[in-house]
């Protein structure tokens, strides 16, 4: 690493003083208490060597406890403290914190998880606090080995990359900006807007979903911090935390901004293709806005159907280019925002009727439909009047493997999207409203109205009369055709757990399915990211409570919709915690890194290369000519940023020449003797092979 790149810390603690250890075995309120004997393992780790101090508590992560390690370590001088507690994903950084107040070096403290590995895995009381003592072992032997390590620092870009122009997007780009970085607002379509310009009314407001939309793009598109970039994609990332040097690709809009001849251009265009915004309800012109007033107002070519006819150049050869470019931009960011947003479940062909009946249409489908519909006017669908409408819940979510079909990629959308319940009572409400003689009908397998005032919504259905059906998952409604002397094109037969399983048969002008929610493919951009994905197909979180945002990626956060089901304002308050994320990140000029990483010994590398072959991080071992005494030799060079600490490299090298700070083979080693070590006093014999645990 370059040597601008990292900024070195002083060490505080002195190695040569005498090891004096701390240890403190946790009852996790009863977690670890319940099945290990805590008082009998702190009893017999009192009489391991250089263990000055061993307690229990009942809770050590709470204020009480950690007040008992900061008064032991200022009292007695401990040097190293090791707590067995629960995993230490939970509350490692919690005790780092802890000791770092009472003067010690954070890193001389080891964490052993006696929750997850002992107690939570164990029934026999003795076998388990054997165990308990001989995990609590090992900490105690790599304790004495460890190192007063410093955090690796980096000097940051104060610039943030967004990826996504939906309202997570925007609201993320618009609250990093307002701290005072810039940032670099990327969308792959040609307007901005997402999902939500979709939309026409937003729970629970009510307010017209696009003049809420409209306030935040004004704040973004006018935020001097903030650049953007439509039709542009991410093509290339390179670095690490703090310092991203990544390469985007716009596409030719093929239309200059400030275009005065917008509507005749659009009129001259012969070519009409599906319209996306409207699910294809309606067709669109190959030069196009997106909907009146949309952002920015200058229309685009769609490059993909566009026949370079020249019709539209006939209105103005000034301000329309027929030729389809790109240009490649370079921005050097400290972090990246991901907010690809989601995509409505396609029914496949025939589920539920869809695709084979013009009256089965998707909820998102309705409510377009329902805003072209002229207001006054009945609601009408394929030429014909709707009296009857049916509702179908949970179509593409909490589907059962054997039972539903699954998707292209082998895998059934088992997840709730948990926004559709809702949904689905907003729109029945609004049918009632608007169309007081129409009959709704609500097909649930269960309603999951889980936000505040979402069982308002529900409440509200029923006051409305609107009539509620409840299906098994396993039996679940079927759509056909009715008989030709039926008043109504469909019948849905379903079996109601309402009325004691009674078989219904329910005349249907509409049926629409509340499809759930999945996240948009983005496959490249996980290979570029290299982030990871949950067995839903959405981007993963670190930690759902403690890292909610963070990706195992440092420098990449998520926003919204990309990470999981959510409405509108949960995306926003996703955006807001990956603003914050970013801005604490980035604010100071410096990033943090934790030391956990490969470190060689040059006195023993002889550059034989094993390790940067094995390594799957990219730059984060590369094999270096260097002069030595004056010599030219070849040596092994880690750059911390990019080193995940996998240890793959430590494994492979020939001369034991690299290590993972913090985790040596010399720990381990001491850790390994320490298990299968005599303990003084233990309760049982040891467990024999092959024994029950």
């Amino acid at each position: 690493m370059p040597e601008k790149d990292q900024i070195k810390k002083p060490q505080t603690d002195s190695p040569e003083e005498p090891v004096k250890v701390g240890v403190y075995t946790c009852y996790c309120g009863g977690n670890i208490s319940d099945t290990v004997q805590c008082e009998a393992v702190a009893q017999q780790l009192k009489g391991l060597s250089n263990v000055m101090v061993s307690r229990t508590n009942m809770s050590m992560c709470s204020d009480a406890g950690q007040a008992i390690i900061e008064a032991d370590i200022r009292e007695h001088g401990l040097n190293r403290i090791v707590i067995g507690a629960c995993a230490p994903s939970l509350h490692e950084k919690t005790f780092r914190k802890t000791v770092e107040r009472a003067g010690l070096n954070p890193y001389l403290y080891q964490h052993v998880g006696i929750r997850e590995q002992d107690s939570w895995v164990h029934h026999n009381q003795d076998h388990a606090t054997e165990k308990a003592v001989r995990l609590m072992s090992a900490g105690i032997a790599k304790a004495r080995l460890l190192d007063p390590l410093a955090p690796i620092e980096l000097r940051a870009e104060k610039q943030a990359l967004v990826i996504g122009g939906g309202v997570a997007g925007l609201r993320a780009a618009y609250d990093i900006a307002r701290r005072g970085l810039k940032v670099a607002l990327i969308e792959k379509e040609p307007f901005l807007g997402g999902r939500m310009a979709q939309l026409e009314t937003v729970f629970p407001t009510g307010r017209p979903a696009r003049e809420e939309l409209d306030g935040l793009l004004s704040r973004v598109t006018t935020h001097p911090n903030i650049s953007i970039y439509l039709q542009t994609e991410l093509v290339e990332v390179k670095g690490y935390v703090g310092d991203f040097q990544i390469m985007l690709r716009q596409r030719s809009r093929g239309v200059a901004e400030g275009f005065a001849h917008t509507k005749a251009a659009i009129a001259a265009c012969p070519v009409e293709v599906p319209d996306e915004f409207n699910f294809g309800r309606t067709t669109r012109k190959a030069i196009y806005q997106r909907y009146d007033g949309c952002y920015p107002s200058t229309p685009a070519i769609d490059w993909e159907h566009c026949t370079r006819c020249g019709e539209c150049l006939k209105v103005s050869e000034q301000g329309i280019n027929l030729e389809d470019n790109y240009v490649d931009v370079a921005l050097q960011v400290g972090a990246i925002v991901v907010a690809t947003g989601f995509r409505p479940y396609e029914p496949r062909h025939g589920e539920f009727g869809y695709g084979e009946f013009a009256e089965v249409v998707t909820l998102p489908e309705l409510i377009r439909l329902m805003a072209l519909q002229e207001e006054g006017q009945p609601l009408t669908v394929n030429n014909r009047p709707v009296r009857n409408a049916v509702l179908v819940h949970c179509v593409g979510s909490r589907q059962i493997d054997g039972i539903h079909e699954p998707q292209d990629d082998g895998l059934v959308n088992e997840y709730c999207s948990r926004v559709c319940c809702t949904a689905t009572l907003h729109v029945a409400n609004e049918l009632r409203t608007r169309f007081p003689t129409l009959n709704v009908f609500d097909l649930y397998e269960d309603i999951r109205t889980y936000g505040r005032g979402h069982e308002e919504e529900y409440r509200h259905a029923g006051e409305q009369m609107v009539r509620f059906l409840r299906f098994d998952p396993e039996e679940m409604p079927e759509v056909v055709a009715a008989p030709e002397d039926d008043t109504s094109p469909l019948l849905v037969r379903v079996t109601d757990h309402l009325t004691w399983e009674e078989q219904l048969e329910i005349p249907a002008d509409l049926v629409v399915l509340a499809v759930g929610m999945m996240p948009n493919p983005i496959s490249d951009l996980i290979e570029l990211l290299k982030v990871a994905q949950g067995t839903d197909r959405f981007l993963l979180e670190v930690h759902p409570k403690l890292r909610p945002v963070e990706t195992a990626v440092p420098g990449v956060v998520l926003a919204g919709t990309a990470q999981g089901p959510m409405n509108i304002q949960e995306s926003c308050a996703a955006a807001e915690a990956a603003a914050a994320k970013v801005a604490g990140l980035l604010g100071q000029g410096l990033v943090e890194l934790e030391p956990f990483k490969a470190l060689v010994n040059p006195d023993r590398c002889d550059g034989s290369g094993e390790c940067a072959q094995v390594c799957a991080y990219e730059d984060a071992i590369t094999i270096e000519t260097m002069l030595v005494d004056g010599h030219e030799v070849r040596r092994a060079v880690v750059t911390p940023a990019n080193c995940a600490g996998c240890g793959a490299c430590v494994a492979v090298c020939p001369n034991r020449a690299i290590d993972i700070q913090g985790w040596t083979l010399d720990q381990y080693e001491a850790m390994v003797d320490a298990i299968a070590a005599d303990i003084p006093g233990r309760m049982v014999e040891p467990v024999l092979e092959g024994a029950p645990a």
